[in-house]
């Protein structure tokens, strides 16, 4: 079993690569590499296909590819079109600027292939999973899809929710404060977590299924603490608005008794 999932490790590290390659050509043909945004959820659904291929299938793998596959495709949907009509990401042109001379061999290894090595990671679950001889429903199943269920819910709502406030052309510069975003700044990464969580649900019964929350965590400590609310949040530190917003409102995880009291 451990070698199995060693071999798995290292042929899907390699055809990361190449698929890190392929992005990081996209985005030097477009000139902004916030390609790398629509490049993420993509890269869970070509790893699902890659095991789908190469790996031996059963009931749970297939709820778990399926699940993957249907969130990967929405997010990288949703992003694509988002930024289809914006100028390259804050993120991303800052580090333009700074990088420089070093800005394409940087960009390959500090964007795109450790975005690839992340994805690995975070697929855990999916790998564990993908190597089991068989795999059968249980509990943890449905527990499992029912808290994937409401983070894709939770995320899904929250995208569209924002989409349509920065629709309106009086809400230019203003913070939403609204929908999911009354309940915690950032409801798109409670979602996101959620879903994760379901996975590793799904995938703890199997043999060695323990090691598959690895995603889950990895995914819950980058969004809290390293790519996902401290990049976004530094761009507000000088905003008043939404430092207040921030006083009230929770970061990721919701809050309502502040609205009991209404």
């Amino acid at each position: 079993m451990a070698s199995g999932l060693v071999s798995v490790y290292i042929t899907l590290l390699g055809a990361g690569t190449v698929y890190a390659l392929f992005w990081f050509i996209i985005s030097l043909l477009l000139k902004r590499n916030d390609v790398a945004d629509v490049a993420w959820g993509m890269g869970y659904v070509f790893i699902c296909f890659y095991l789908l291929h190469t790996q031996a299938t059963h009931a749970i793998a297939i709820v778990v590819y399926a699940l993957v596959i249907v969130w990967g495709i929405r997010l990288s949907i949703h992003i694509g079109l988002r930024n289809r009509t914006k100028k390259e990401d804050f993120r991303y042109r800052k580090w333009r600027k700074d990088w420089g001379k070093s800005f394409y061999w940087r960009s390959f290894l500090q964007v795109y292939f450790l975005q690839v090595l992340l994805l690995i990671g975070i697929s855990t679950p999916i790998i564990v999973v993908a190597t089991q001889i068989e795999g059968k429903f249980s509990i943890w199943t449905g527990l499992g899809t029912l808290l994937w269920g409401l983070g894709f819910y939770w995320q899904s709502l929250a995208d569209y929710q924002l989409l349509r406030f920065k629709q309106v052309e009086m809400n230019s510069g203003r913070i939403i404060q609204s929908g999911l975003w009354r309940y915690s700044r950032h409801p798109n990464y409670f979602g996101e977590i959620c879903m994760w969580w379901g996975i590793g649900l799904i995938v703890l019964p199997v043999h060695f299924g323990w090691t598959g929350l690895l995603g889950p965590i990895l995914i819950t400590f980058l969004l809290l603490r390293v790519s996902g609310v401290p990049m976004l949040e530094a761009k507000y530190k000088t905003d008043p608005n939404f430092q207040e917003y921030a006083q009230k409102t929770p970061t990721v995880f919701p809050m309502f008794k502040h609205l009991l009291k209404k």
